[in-house]
């Protein structure tokens, strides 16, 4: 017979995320909230991905009518301290705080996702009479009311399970809450591309309406009793309201907490000023073909979901996650120098490893940052919905900011050297994209030395063994 000391260890092997489990929070409840995370990586897809193409290419939109409409969802990203601060601070009959952000997050990311193909049309002209702007305005709506539904569920979401995790499996829910929004932008990207391969408008809109239905039905089976009634008397409801200045000076008033807000901007925009440049690099450059290039999305998220596991073990042994995102920094740089010596040595073998290299710097730099802000010390009315927010409103804006400067910066660089401006040595096509990679390589040795200070004091705690037993993890 097998002791069942055997089969308990046997089944933690087998299941990376068994053990990110505890009493507070069941498996089962924890598999089932991360379903949230599902859903904003199908609306990230959509929006980031599939209606771009659609919108340039089928639908002939200016493309600077489509940066804008992208643009939307991440100007709209700070507001997610905000948001993370009310929920915190939300008073309810029944003693609810994030279910309720959950809730009309859900509400604000299926109504903009219902509204946005035929909103998509009319700003194409496909309509029985002329719209004038209100195609435009309908546009702007729809990616509005998405990008704030997709801010408002993650924040929300990624509060309540710190709420319900221990101290000891915290980092795990983290990684498993990572791990489940790579695979609903995985999934939601082979099956979305599948459905629209033969495109047609009708086609659309059932592609993207049914994601809207498909977000409903997710956010309502992640949320539904996954936090406890704890009725509030009407002295305490009427009690004076928390400031969120107030707040926020406390929370800010930390040295760390500034340069950790500080260290997660630099180092998101660090690593994402390529995410527009590196197929057209591999294609320009190195003369790869378009199926070779498409392979480099495969080996950024082998490499982010092999930092995760490394971050896991990391974290087993009481790092401390402000020294693990340091290593995620020195990854980056080694993998910008790669891709910058593969056009010198014509190597693709060196391109293809630093795109690898990029997605394990970068899934270990965003697993380590966003562990440290669910176990900072947060002061007075400050709570964790306010540090998860700042994490989400300092990464979401770099990264939107970050994809923007890559392209400037490259068509400027380029066009100048095009000109002459820079000299007949330096007029070749690859110097645009050799200074975006440069400044990247810069900011990257600017956030390490950012994290110093931290490592020094005491605002962040991770002294505690987690063992994480992700080794296992399916890549």
């Amino acid at each position: 017979m097998i002791p069942k000391n055997a089969v308990k260890t046997m089944t933690l092997r087998m299941l990376p995320f068994a053990d990110a489990a505890s009493d507070e929070l069941p498996l089962g409840q924890l598999l089932r909230l991360s379903l949230f995370q599902i859903s904003v990586g199908m609306a990230a897809v959509m929006l980031l991905g599939t209606l771009n193409r659609v919108m340039i290419v089928e639908l002939s939109v200016p493309a600077f009518i489509v940066a804008t409409m992208i643009a939307i969802p991440v100007l709209i990203a700070p507001f997610r301290a905000l948001l993370g601060f009310k929920s915190d601070n939300y008073r309810s009959a029944i003693g609810w705080k994030r279910v309720p952000y959950l809730w009309f997050g859900s509400l604000w990311q299926f109504g903009g996702l219902a509204i946005m193909p035929m909103a998509l049309l009319v700003l194409a002209g496909d309509s029985a009479i002329d719209a004038g702007l209100f195609g435009e305005i309908a546009a702007a709506l729809a990616f509005l009311l998405t990008g704030l539904g997709m801010h408002m569920t993650q924040t929300a979401g990624l509060a309540l399970a710190a709420d319900r995790a221990t101290e000891q499996t915290r980092a795990k829910v983290v990684s498993m809450l990572y791990v489940m929004y790579l695979v609903g932008m995985g999934i939601s990207a082979v099956i979305i591309g599948t459905l629209l391969r033969d495109y047609s408008s009708l086609l659309l809109v059932q592609v993207v309406q049914g994601a809207a239905v498909f977000t409903m039905i997710l956010n309502v089976i992640a949320l539904w009793k996954q936090e406890k009634m704890a009725p509030m008397s009407q002295a305490a409801r009427q009690a004076p309201k928390a400031s969120f200045h107030t707040a926020w000076v406390d929370f800010t008033g930390q040295a760390t907490v500034r340069r950790l807000i500080f260290t997660i901007f630099a180092g998101t925009v660090a690593f994402n000023m390529q995410d527009v440049l590196l197929e057209p690099y591999g294609g320009e450059i190195l003369g790869l073909s378009v199926s070779a290039t498409t392979q480099l999305t495969a080996m950024w998220s082998l490499g982010a979901l092999i930092g995760l596991g490394l971050s896991a073990r990391w974290l087993s042994r009481s790092i401390d996650p402000i020294r693990i995102a340091g290593r995620g920094v020195v990854v980056g740089i080694f993998a910008f120098v790669a891709v910058l010596l593969s056009s010198v040595f014509g190597s693709p073998f060196l391109f293809f490893s630093g795109a690898f290299l990029i997605g394990l710097g970068g899934g270990t730099f965003a697993v380590a940052t966003l562990t440290a802000a669910m176990t900072i010390n947060v002061p007075g009315a400050a709570g964790r919905g306010l540090a998860l927010g700042v994490w989400g409103a300092a990464q979401a804006t770099g990264a939107g900011l970050s994809i923007f400067l890559g392209g400037a910066i490259r068509d400027m660089i380029t066009q100048a050297a095009h000109n002459g401006i820079l000299g007949d040595v330096l007029n070749t096509p690859v110097v645009g994209y050799s200074v975006v990679y440069q400044i990247e390589i810069a900011l990257l040795f600017i956030t390490l030395i950012a994290l110093g200070p931290i490592l020094r004091t005491k605002g962040i705690s991770a002294n505690t063994p987690q063992r994480l037993e992700l080794t296992d993890f399916p890549t």
